[in-house]
């Protein structure tokens, strides 16, 4: 992919930090998935590990996914799409700063304009990294991410890890703002109020998870707590294969092919991606 067209992507996705108003950067797990949210409307695009794990036959976890292999996925849908495409890169999939630096490095080589890394640790006895440690991973990822042109998310990982801590949380988002990071994220907040109470806390932008368990709260909500950015995590990737589940189910159980009606229209999808590869080669051609 040539230099320019990912320095527009890049332009558009920090332009969306910067405009007033919240938006969504939902989550697709494969190339035809990315086609159809590009096509429905949506201005930037964010890889699920939790997705592309579960399409894999693979348990959603650090332990569960390759360096390698989510870059590839990820590549597959940046380059399927004209969206600017952030990346679920887990752990930096590595414990030390140079990991976290050189999964940085490669995600700008295959065309990402952001991405975000983690503070969970894929230990069970200690399933967040220590605190200067966590510090030191952010800071050596947003060195990378200065210099080459990406837009970095430091994710504090307490409330999916079974540690409700809130003022422990919001002492790592402000430290990860310090060492460089771009959009701040703690997934799993438990409460409307939990949420602006971070989003006040600190400079940065927030992006926040919905679709996962727990309460759910509108745009208009999440604006006024003071969110940025919403994402859907593997939530869309779940809704699919719950449809998938009910249709095999109703077939086994009761012997009829009625979920039918509610699939997509084989021509609806057709439509989709071809739509999708005239936007792409239309934003390669003004660039």
């Amino acid at each position: 992919m040539a230099n320019t067209t990912r320095d527009s992507k890049l332009e558009t996705f920090r332009f969306l930090h910067e405009k007033p108003g919240i938006f969504v950067m939902p989550n697709p797990w494969d190339a035809g998935s990315a086609k159809i949210l590009e096509t429905v409307g949506f201005e930037s695009l964010a890889t699920t590990s939790a997705g592309y794990a579960f399409s894999q036959g693979l348990q959603d976890g650090i332990a569960g996914l390759e360096r390698e292999d989510v870059l590839e996925n990820a590549a597959e849908i940046v380059n399927s799409v004209s969206l600017p495409v952030s990346a679920d890169l887990e752990d930096g999939f590595g414990p030390i700063p140079q990991d976290c630096a050189l999964t940085i490095e490669r995600a700008v080589d295959i065309g990402l304009v952001g991405g975000s890394i983690e503070d969970a640790s894929g230990n069970p006895e200690r399933p967040i990294f220590e605190f200067s440690l966590a510090v030191e991973r952010v800071a050596a990822a947003a060195e990378i991410a200065k210099k080459r042109g990406f837009v970095l998310t430091a994710r504090a990982e307490n409330y999916l890890n079974g540690r409700p801590d809130l003022d422990n949380t919001i002492r790592r988002l402000q430290a990860f703002e310090k060492a460089g990071a771009d959009v701040l994220f703690a997934p799993g907040l438990p409460s409307l109020e939990a949420i602006r109470i971070v989003c006040n806390s600190v400079n940065k932008p927030v992006n926040v998870v919905m679709g996962l368990s727990g309460p759910t709260f509108t745009l208009d909500e999440l604006q006024n707590a003071g969110v940025k950015r919403v994402s859907v995590g593997g939530s869309f990737a779940r809704a699919a294969l719950g449809a998938l589940y009910n249709a095999a189910k109703e077939i086994k159980t009761f012997g009829t092919f009625d979920y039918s009606r509610d699939a997509m229209p084989h021509s609806k999808v057709m439509q989709f991606m071809t739509e999708s590869t005239r936007q792409m080669e239309h934003r390669k051609a003004s660039d």
